[in-house]
């Protein structure tokens, strides 16, 4: 069975001007990327190091009427808000998404008490991380158009210690440089209002993923994650629990993600979240072999991960300013298959909604 191991807290993942390697499962006092001394090779001004400094904080929401998935991202040269909510009675698919030229946001060295927002005519969305009331907030308020509805949402994460361990992991660009992740599964509470219709969100059946980034990421990035969040059946067998008993629904989550950073099986950012409880994943391989709109097959070394992923909806976003080029093509589907957690359970996944991204970053 893979193993992890768990560093204690640390106030921040660099020290002494070095970045450190590996996996916690507290949030960083501060993280402050332009404290590494000497990322690069030559001593470029500070304006321009933080140039190279790519961040962004991302967060999904589903229960059994609808899948939203929303970010807030500051690329430096230019910034951007999207959002995709998906309509599970309807089928429709309700799409934001805005881009600014330079930068004028930086997010929050800390998850203390702290925010993000970007507001515009018609627009208005903030993320109010607030880990010191165990708690994240999002507000988004988006005006009527021809095409699209109003749509407006208040949401909270429950991030009390006995609802949800985090991960935190920084991970390497040798030869001193590093890339730094957030990620937890949690119950939800809030309302939302949208077409007409208002829902008051229930935790006992809404989950959500969080994730906070940041990292000195290239100037030509190409990634690729996935991710679903729901509940599963009540049968789970495995090698510590015998044959398949009757048990209530449980809460999972589960994020996976391939990038340039330098990622092994000791230290990585994969995770899953049963009923609030971590399970760190070893190194994952996505598999991409059709393309996008095709099955994607993302499997392990270990035999803890084994899944596919098909695409029903393609959501693709394009942008081209100046010296930069984004694309992203981000497909909203099913997950099957099977995950393994830290206690050897086999927890089938069945249907899964979830999404997915390939990305490709020239900045």
């Amino acid at each position: 069975m893979y193993t992890r191991e768990i560093q204690e807290p640390r106030p921040a993942p660099i020290e002494n001007g070095v970045p450190l390697n590996g996996t916690w499962t507290q949030a960083f006092d501060e993280v402050d990327l332009l404290s590494i001394q000497r990322p690069f090779k030559w001593p470029f001004p500070w304006w321009m190091v933080d140039s190279r400094i790519k961040e962004w904080e991302s967060f999904t929401v589903q229960d059994d009427k609808f899948f939203l998935n929303a970010f807030l991202s500051n690329l430096k040269f230019y910034r951007s808000a999207q959002l995709f909510l998906f309509d599970k009675e309807t089928k429709e698919l309700m799409r934001f998404r805005k881009f600014l030229p330079f930068t004028g946001w930086h997010l929050p060295r800390t998850l203390a008490n702290a925010s993000v927002e970007s507001r515009s005519y018609g627009f208005f969305f903030r993320i109010h991380n607030w880990l010191d009331a165990n708690s994240i907030r999002i507000d988004l308020d988006i005006g009527a158009t021809k095409k699209r509805p109003s749509f407006t949402a208040h949401l909270t994460y429950d991030m009390t210690k006995k609802t949800v361990t985090p991960m935190a992991v920084n991970l390497l660009f040798p030869p001193n440089r590093s890339m730094y992740a957030f990620k937890a599964v949690s119950p939800i509470r809030g309302d939302m209002s949208f077409g007409g219709r208002h829902y008051t969100l229930d935790p006992g059946k809404t989950t959500g993923i969080f994730w906070d980034c940041k990292g000195f990421f290239p100037y030509r990035m190409s990634s690729v994650w996935c991710g679903g969040i729901g509940f599963v059946d009540s049968g789970v067998s495995g090698e510590n629990t015998g044959a398949p008993s009757p048990q209530p629904k449980r809460r999972i989550g589960f994020h996976i993600s391939e990038s340039q950073a330098w990622e092994t099986n000791k230290n990585n950012e994969n995770a899953l979240w049963v009923d609030g409880k971590l399970t760190p994943l070893p190194l994952v391989r996505i598999t991409v072999p059709g393309g996008t709109n095709t099955n994607w097959v993302i499997q392990d070394l270990e035999g803890m991960v084994d899944l596919t992923f098909t695409p029903e909806k393609q959501i693709r976003s394009s942008a081209n300013l100046f010296i930069t080029r984004a694309v992203y093509d981000t497909p909203l589907g099913y997950y099957n298959g099977m995950l393994v957690n830290s206690r050897g359970e086999q927890i089938p996944i069945r249907n899964m909604l979830g999404m997915g991204e390939k990305l490709y970053l020239r900045v």
